[in-house]
């Protein structure tokens, strides 16, 4: 049984599309597949048409009790999508999951543990892994065989690509099985200047590690993911499903195994060489200016109406995160003395929206979400690091 985990920090780069439709390509295959949403925004579900509220269980459930001893087996979870295709949701409740499992020993490897049990039924596992690298992204990574690095060829693509593959490498280091890491270049259009020119620096520092395959931009996946359909049952005759049946092939064909502390770390040096060539096709173009300009206008409302994670504003940091079903949520960190009643942030809107704007000097913080008393990193904030505990701290530098 092959395991691959999708991950990147960045959203919007099409990683949960990536999943669901990789998923159906590799079933169509005839191959036993698996989708794991690990993600506690539950969007696997939402691409599948899966109602939330018919959820009674989740994949929340059978991690927590496969970490506390009290194991639930994962085929109590699944849903049928199509033939050879099965989906174990995810729902918020998995933001708890790294608060709960503090103290527990062996908690890194959950997720090994409960695939485990499943290892003759599937050929192939899909882990949907989080925007943010915690013990949830940690599990998939000690769980996987294979790992790809979705890189969206639009505006700001390789933005934070860097820091994603610094974090990989350290995650990496403590792991000890061998992993398959591969560049996937996604959301292409060919029609743009500057998606020819990062495809084009892409392949030419990543031509051996990153697949041959690139998936294209096309409206026909954003309608089948809006009607909750994989793309191979919404329009099975589109380039889009004809991208995704490529990269299955690929995939089942490829079998060349490398130390993943060693591939990593030539990863990483590709990527500080293209640095400079990548922040300057950023900063020519044209969305860039015209974004430049648009944000000189803008008032203090719009510019937060559109974002999760953190944020310098007029002189303040601005926290912003998302937690539909949370009664209270507050922040402690290094600028409050660690207590959260001193930071409490305001519910927007019915999604679950909450922010709150502080104001600091300039330096560097570390912080930490207290969601209804339960201590957590910020799942929308890509910076972190390990702190005494064995637990990830945020950080973030105000300048």
């Amino acid at each position: 049984m092959r395991t691959i985990a999708v991950i990147n920090q960045k959203g919007g780069c099409g990683k949960t599309t990536i999943s669901i439709n990789l998923s159906a390509a590799l079933a169509a295959r005839n191959r036993r597949t698996l989708l794991m949403d690990i993600d506690p925004q539950g969007h696997c579900a939402v691409g599948l048409a899966v109602p939330e509220e018919q959820i009674e269980q989740s994949i929340y459930d059978v991690l927590i009790g496969a970490g506390r001893g009290e194991p639930m087996r994962l085929k109590e979870i699944l849903w049928q999508i199509c033939d050879r295709f099965e989906l174990a949701p995810s729902n918020i409740d998995l933001a708890a999951f790294e608060q709960q499992m503090t103290g527990v020993n062996d908690r890194e490897n959950i997720v090994t543990k409960v695939l485990s049990e499943v290892r003759e039924e599937y050929d192939y596992v899909v882990i949907d892994c989080p925007p943010s690298v915690g013990l949830l992204t940690f599990n998939a990574l000690r769980a996987a065989t294979d790992v790809i690095v979705p890189v969206e060829m639009g505006y700001f693509s390789l933005h934070g690509l860097s820091r994603q593959l610094e974090t990989l490498n350290a995650m990496c280091l403590r792991s000890e099985q061998t992993i398959n890491v591969t560049v996937l270049a996604s959301m292409y259009d060919i029609r743009t200047k500057m998606g020819r020119e990062i495809l084009a620096e892409l392949k030419k520092h990543f031509s051996d590690r990153m697949f041959k395959t690139v998936v294209n931009f096309n409206t026909k996946l954003k309608e089948a993911a809006s009607l909750g359909q994989p793309i191979s049952e919404y329009d099975p005759s589109c380039k889009g499903y004809k991208d995704f049946l490529a990269l299955a092939d690929e995939l089942i064909g490829s079998d060349t195994q490398m130390h993943k502390a060693q591939l990593v770390n030539s990863l990483q040096a590709k990527l500080d060489s293209i640095s400079a060539s990548a922040q300057e096709l950023l900063a020519d173009s044209p969305q860039a200016k015209a974004k430049s300009e648009q944000q000189k206008v803008l008032t203090l409302d719009e510019k937060l109406a559109d974002f999760y994670g953190v944020r310098q504003i007029d002189g303040h940091v601005v926290f912003s995160t998302k937690y539909p079903r949370a009664e209270t949520v507050q922040i402690a960190g290094e600028f409050n003395d660690w207590n959260p009643e001193q930071t409490t942030l305001t519910r927007m809107d019915e999604s679950g929206k909450w922010q709150a704007a502080v104001p600091l000097q300039q330096g560097l913080y570390r912080y930490r979400l207290v969601v209804d008393g339960q201590w957590q990193q910020d799942p929308y904030n890509d910076w972190i690091e390990m702190n005494p505990y064995g637990e990830f701290n945020s950080v973030v530098s105000v300048e």
